[in-house]
């Protein structure tokens, strides 16, 4: 397996090229390996096979059980109650069965993203309140604003890590407020002051903020993405991930540290078109230093959105 160092380079990978990570010196350093995938969408048909007891992550299975870590983007409420947002033209609900197939592969979620709100707040509350009795880690949602800003810290091998989760995707309307769940938005100037929080308050060694953003369908990072990926390096963050657009989009180092724009669909139906259905499970290697080395692993979809490896 090749594990790549950081440079300077920017590199434009939307069909799953990658290249190099960080250049941090030396270090003795345990190292505690992180798998990050993008959108996992469980309402449809892989909603049907997990119902049928077929797992659709079943092909990625051991490739995630080598990771101390793993976390997705959960791009579907998970409940029973709630009606669905009038004259959205995608809403997505999935039953709280699907939960036992997420924790068998994944130690937490983010819920920053504009699907979360599809059946509403007491939807969303359901689901909190599912995922909490897994004992599964979730973050960018709570019961209020100062919970869906919390970060989820996780320790491994003496090493703290904290993930911060972000959405930008208007309309704003499912925002949580101080007496009101909600998803953590994507402000400009908070999102710095929790990432500086996570380590001066949750003593965080590495930090990860989880966006979901960009412009659907683009293969390119926007001009937004990329000045606040930016911004939130020079606040802290060790490396940043974004979900959202359906497709893979580039990476690029700044100041050292990698940012990967879109990771694309992980488990998705309903698209025919090859990018669509192509996402990445990225492997990050960190320690007390930041982000040692990473690679990307190649998903293809089929016909079930179920994730593939791929060449």
């Amino acid at each position: 397996m090749k594990w790549w160092r950081c440079s300077a380079v920017v590199l434009l990978c939307p069909w799953g090229l990658w290249a190099q990570s960080s250049v941090a010196p030396a270090s003795t350093d345990p190292l505690v390996r992180i798998a990050l995938v993008g959108d996992v969408m469980l309402d449809q048909t892989p909603g049907r096979l997990i119902r049928k007891g077929v797992d659709p992550l079943r092909h990625f299975a051991s490739l995630l059980k080598q990771h101390d870590i793993r976390v997705a983007n959960l791009e579907t409420v998970v409940a029973t109650v709630g009606q669905a947002v009038p004259d959205k033209i995608h809403t997505f609900r999935a039953h709280p069965r699907v939960l036992s197939v997420v924790k068998r592969h994944f130690d937490a979620v983010s819920l920053a993203n504009n699907h979360t709100g599809d059946f509403g707040r007491q939807a969303l509350v359901q689901m909190l309140r599912e995922i909490d009795a897994t004992g599964m880690g979730r973050f960018g949602a709570g019961l209020d604003l100062q919970g869906a800003h919390q970060p989820w810290i996780v320790e491994r091998q003496g090493l703290k890590i904290a993930f911060l989760g972000y959405n930008e995707f208007f309309p704003r309307s499912f925002e949580a407020d101080y007496d009101r769940p909600g998803i953590a938005w994507s402000d400009d100037d908070q999102v710095v002051l929790d990432i500086q929080w996570a380590r001066a308050r949750w003593g965080a060694d590495v930090v990860i903020p989880f966006m979901h953003w960009g412009v659907e369908y683009e293969p390119l990072a926007s001009d937004r993405q990329r000045l606040l990926a930016q911004r939130m390096i020079d606040a802290g963050a060790d490396a940043v991930v974004g979900t959202h657009p359906h497709v893979t989009q580039q990476v690029e180092t700044y100041k050292g540290k990698p940012i990967f724009y879109s990771l694309g669909n992980f488990v998705f139906d309903g698209f025919t078109r090859v990018e669509h259905n192509t996402g990445w499970l990225l492997s990050l290697r960190v320690d007390r230093q930041g982000v040692r080395d990473w690679r990307i692993h190649k998903a293809r979809l089929d016909k079930e959105g179920s994730p593939h490896p791929a060449p």
